[in-house]
């Protein structure tokens, strides 16, 4: 019998490792063991009590326990015998609770004349009590306590283990969401539409569209050449909507395979095709409840085209492979940089898809169609390169200046933001110099200016540069620019006559 006894606790343990293992629901494996308590040791009903923060213990987890008696359980630390546990950190065994009168019965279980014993183990994590495992047997007489507090002993202190580490993993949860929610907010920040460098008129007709069309789920066509800033205008759009808090899904049409697209699209089944050896999600899928970007949309294969056009109209698609029709919630922003009613009218772009998607359009104007902009974003890339690499770079010299006024940029914002970015490297000092932009703005071809020139006149040419520059530091004052340069005022005003300058222009 005494052997039975025995293995039937070893037993227990054993199924008790395993329920605590099983899962990080921390609930539902308390609640397990509870039940194995009670499957194999025969108790009557059982309470793990917690110390909560404002210092009261309170019965969190219950076995034979309705829910209002559970919420009754509640003693402060060192009241009755649960709150003795917890406070000296003992285990105390009552063989009959109607002669221990620090037995509260506050959950008003026990009815009167039911005779029960209770035994009560405290529940540790580093040498601190944390909380009591408590059990109510049927009061039996000269019932062996001893082995019964040892297994309730390895119980408690596995139980501990497994409040720790959940305790841990909700920690981390919390952080994971705290860390999502300020990754959101920043992306949100950086996509404000006051990010979005540009003062003239053509810029101002951009965000009043961006206003108009952000609050919607229409589809948007944004169109401009490459490097205008198509993606930002599409992360604005997405920031500034309803759909703000969910994904936003971006795919480079011309950058991924005609062989891998449709995957990476609409997902596909395990077996599909060489190489798919589990099932993935598609951004369709990837992209529900937010928006999916498509750029370059006018890179796509007729095939494709053709089944972007359904996912357009019916919101359904189907996965490589699979038979499954799955329907989505996406919003579609559309970007590219190829002229489509020409590309319609070769017969290289469907007409129905380019009329679903030229639903709401954007026009990017090129970089060279607002030089107004020019001097304000190259601030700005200067700004950011200099904090980013660390240098202490102040403005950009006159000639300089002159030369990004006079570039054509055909890579648009992008291509400038790399002189700028290039420039902010190779510089020195604490200005920005012609001769720090890269030869490309420097010749005949990037810039329209003469780049074949005798020694005589290259050095006019920088001592020019010079002279501008200083009396763009001293405001004009011609005093002030002599010093700097180390000549006088009368040298100084004989070379401004020579080259033309007028000084009013730097006032």
């Amino acid at each position: 019998m005494e052997e039975t006894s025995q293995i039937r606790k070893l037993s227990a343990l054993l199924d008790v490792s395993q329920a605590l293992g099983s899962t990080l629901d921390i609930r539902e494996a308390v609640e397990k063991v509870l039940e194995i308590l009670d499957r194999e040791l025969g108790m009557r009903r059982g309470a793990i009590a917690l110390v909560r923060s404002s210092g009261e213990l309170a019965i969190r987890y219950a076995h034979g326990l309705s829910e209002g008696e559970k919420q009754r359980g509640r003693y402060q630390i060192n009241e009755g015998v649960t709150g003795k546990v917890v406070s000296s950190g003992k285990p105390v065994v009552v063989p009959q609770v109607s002669k221990e009168p620090l037995f509260l019965n506050r959950t008003r279980k026990r009815s009167a004349g039911q005779e029960e014993s209770f035994i009560c183990v405290p529940i540790k994590d580093r040498r601190k009590t944390i909380g009591a495992l408590s059990i109510i047997y049927p009061f039996r007489q000269n019932r062996n306590f001893e082995d019964s507090l040892k297994v309730l002993t390895i119980i408690a202190s596995m139980i501990s283990q497994s409040l720790r580490l959940a305790q841990m993993v909700e920690e981390e949860k919390a952080q994971l969401v705290d860390e999502n929610a300020l990754l959101k907010r920043e992306l949100q920040e950086k996509y404000e539409f006051r990010n979005i460098v540009g003062t003239g008129k053509e810029m101002r007709e951009v965000y009043e569209q961006i206003a108009q069309v952000a609050s919607t789920a229409t589809t948007v066509l944004i169109r401009g050449e490459s490097g205008t800033g198509k993606e930002l205008v599409a992360h604005a759009i997405h920031y500034h909507s309803p759909r703000s808090a969910r994904p936003f899904v971006k795919v480079n049409c011309a950058a991924l395979p005609e062989s891998l697209i449709e995957s990476e699209l609409f997902g596909h089944e395990k077996g599909a095709f060489t190489g798919a050896v589990a099932r993935k999600r598609g951004r369709f899928e990837l992209a529900e409840g937010g928006t999916l970007f498509l750029d370059e949309i006018g890179d796509l294969s007729p095939a494709l085209q053709v089944k972007l056009l359904r996912v357009l109209q019916e919101r359904e698609f189907e996965r490589v492979g699979g038979t499954e029709t799955i329907r989505v919630n996406v919003r579609v922003i559309a970007a590219t940089n190829v002229d489509l009613e020409q590309a319609v009218s070769d017969g290289r772009f469907r007409s129905d898809l380019y009329y679903r998607l030229n639903v709401f359009s954007i026009f990017l104007p090129s970089l060279r169609e607002r030089k107004t902009d020019i001097l304000l974003l190259a601030d700005h890339f200067l700004d950011k390169y200099a904090k980013q690499n660390g240098k202490r770079i102040k403005r950009i010299s006159t000639p300089a200046i002159d030369m990004l006024m006079s570039y054509h940029w055909p890579g648009n914002v992008r291509e400038l933001e790399n002189v700028i970015e290039r420039a902010t490297l190779v510089c020195e000092g604490n200005v920005i110099h012609g001769y720090h932009l890269p030869p490309t703005l420097q010749t005949a071809e990037g810039s329209g200016t003469v780049t074949k020139m005798s020694l005589e006149n290259a050095v006019e040419s920088f001592e020019k540069d010079m002279i501008q520059d200083a009396l763009k530091t001293a405001r004009g004052n011609r005093a002030r620019a002599a010093r700097m340069l180390d000549t006088t005022e009368r040298i100084l005003g004989y070379k401004v006559k020579k080259y033309a300058i007028d000084n009013r222009r730097f006032k």
